[in-house]
């Protein structure tokens, strides 16, 4: 397995900008992939955590998993001033430290393009999640045109994408490799974001089961 690398700091002060420009685009989809939660919730990669304001009150406890220190020193600060009681923890998505079939859900927002190994992660989320949990997913994918998808495959294997945006890579078929993963796709719908034509389009928004 690639190790993680926990530190992007132009990345990082980029996205915690951004992410806080476009929040009024993608606040609508962060509540959608959120929506009708309950329980105890782990989210891996939870950046500088503005996803946390949209958790519904059903939901008992956030775990949150931030392995880069910019980012989860902006998460920490987004915790205290959620609804619902969040935890912000150092690590990786492929090693978690909680028990198997401890947590009701998993969320991956915008996460699974950077990961060094979407498979390893994926197989750590199927552990956690206890059966009949969920895993709710919004997800940059591969493009379903040929020649998008053959303009995303040359930037990653150029590398100067994922250099300049925290180790993300446009072209992975993220659907597929949840479900082979051993989660049951329940509900999926693939969406485009402005500007249409950035490499990092398609985006694909749903809930797989355990």
């Amino acid at each position: 397995m690639a190790t993680e690398h926990r530190e992007h700091p132009i990345f990082a002060r980029y996205f915690d900008r951004l992410s806080r420009a476009i929040e009024p685009d993608l606040g609508a989809y962060r509540r959608e992939l959120l929506a009708g939660l309950t329980g105890r919730v782990v989210e891996i990669g939870a950046g500088n955590g503005i996803n946390f304001a949209h958790y519904p009150p059903g939901v008992a406890e956030v775990i949150a998993i931030e392995p880069e220190p910019f980012l989860r020193a902006r998460a920490q600060e987004a915790a205290r001033a959620a609804a619902v009681s969040v935890s912000v923890r150092d690590g990786v998505g492929a090693r978690l430290d909680l028990p198997d079939d401890s947590v009701d859900a998993a969320v991956a927002c915008l996460v699974l393009c950077s990961v060094p190994d979407p498979a390893a992660v994926l197989a750590e989320l199927r552990r956690v999640v206890r059966p009949g949990g969920e895993l709710r997913f919004f997800e940059h994918v591969r493009a379903d045109t040929p020649a998008k998808a053959r303009v995303q495959a040359w930037l990653d294997r150029s590398t100067l994408w994922p250099r300049l945006f925290g180790g993300c890579r446009c072209s992975r078929e993220t659907v597929g490799a949840i479900a082979c993963a051993g989660f049951a796709i329940e509900d999926v719908r693939v969406i485009s974001l402005k500007p249409a034509c950035s490499p990092s389009n398609p985006h694909a928004i749903g809930v797989a089961r355990a």
